[in-house]
């Protein structure tokens, strides 16, 4: 009996404790099929903003069906990245290339990326290759990203952008992008 009520103490405690708001989505702002953030670090006080966007329509070589997959557009230490994550592995840092496409537009091939340990995320990092991919998705309506690698096969993910401008403008608003040429992956 004295075991019974204990756990039903510490069951009633633990639904009591709620998460941090820094390690989780409360309250986003709805853009469109985008989920902006705007919460405050709780450390020096400024904004840690962020855009989400997920979709269904994902697919892997390897795998036998599509899973979801996450587009963030995020500063991360006062520099603008685009974060793309996968419920598989996407290949390694030394044999993986990404490419994408908005709408109709020219593709863009060989962008300067990596991949982070996982194995189930990538980055776009780099200053112009961010603005690259931030200038095709203005006016876009999907976005198609595919993923070669040499030990993870092919990687492919479909995005509906509705919502996208006001997802960027908040996202990016501490940390402009610049416009110079885009690196290319070097392997």
């Amino acid at each position: 009996m004295r075991t019974t009520a204990g756990l039903i103490a510490i069951l009633t405690l633990g639904a009591c404790v709620t998460r941090d708001p820094a390690v989780t989505v409360s309250n986003p702002t709805p853009s469109g099929n985008w989920k902006i953030e705007r919460q405050i670090d709780r450390i020096t006080g400024a904004p840690l903003p962020s855009a989400q966007l997920m979709t269904s329509i994902s697919s892997n070589s390897a795998a036998t069906s599509q899973r979801p997959a996450g587009l963030q557009l995020t500063c991360f230490e006062k520099q603008p990245l685009v974060r793309i994550s996968f419920e598989f592995k996407i290949g390694s840092d030394a044999n993986t290339v990404l490419g994408y496409r908005f709408d109709e537009k020219p593709g863009h091939d060989n962008v300067a990326s990596r991949i982070l340990p996982g194995h189930q995320v990538i980055v776009i990092e780099d200053r112009a290759a961010v603005a690259d991919f931030i200038a095709g998705m203005s006016g876009a309506q999907q976005l198609y990203l595919r993923i070669r690698s040499l030990n993870a096969g092919r990687t492919t993910a479909e995005f509906s952008l509705d919502g996208s401008a006001a997802a960027v403008q908040a996202a990016f608003a501490g940390c402009p992008l610049v416009q110079e040429p885009a690196k290319r992956k070097m392997s």
